[in-house]
């Protein structure tokens, strides 16, 4: 769902992806081919190593089944607002 935190980014900003979008298949081929894709496996993390590795704008989800990880304001326009707001208040 949106504001749900699906991996890390190798940059210290957050990237917004649409994990449901799939690949587009057309009729056109390429030289090459389609490459097997290589996902590493999730981190499965305890709500200790959870709460430490949250930073202040994001929130740990706790049900009987999973914890997880999510932002503090799930939509992204609302969080780039509240930036911009926090950065013209500064």
């Amino acid at each position: 769902y949106r504001g749900m935190i699906v991996g890390e980014h190798t940059r210290d900003n957050d990237l917004e992806i649409n994990v449901l979008k799939g690949k587009q298949l057309t009729n056109i081929r390429t030289q090459s081919k389609d490459e097997a894709v290589r996902l590493t496996p999730p981190i499965k993390m305890t709500l200790e190593k959870a709460l430490a590795y949250i930073e202040d704008d994001e929130r740990v989800e706790v049900t009987p089944k999973s914890i997880r990880l999510r932002k503090a304001m799930l939509d992204p326009n609302d969080r780039k607002r509240a930036e911009r707001a926090k950065d013209a208040a500064a």
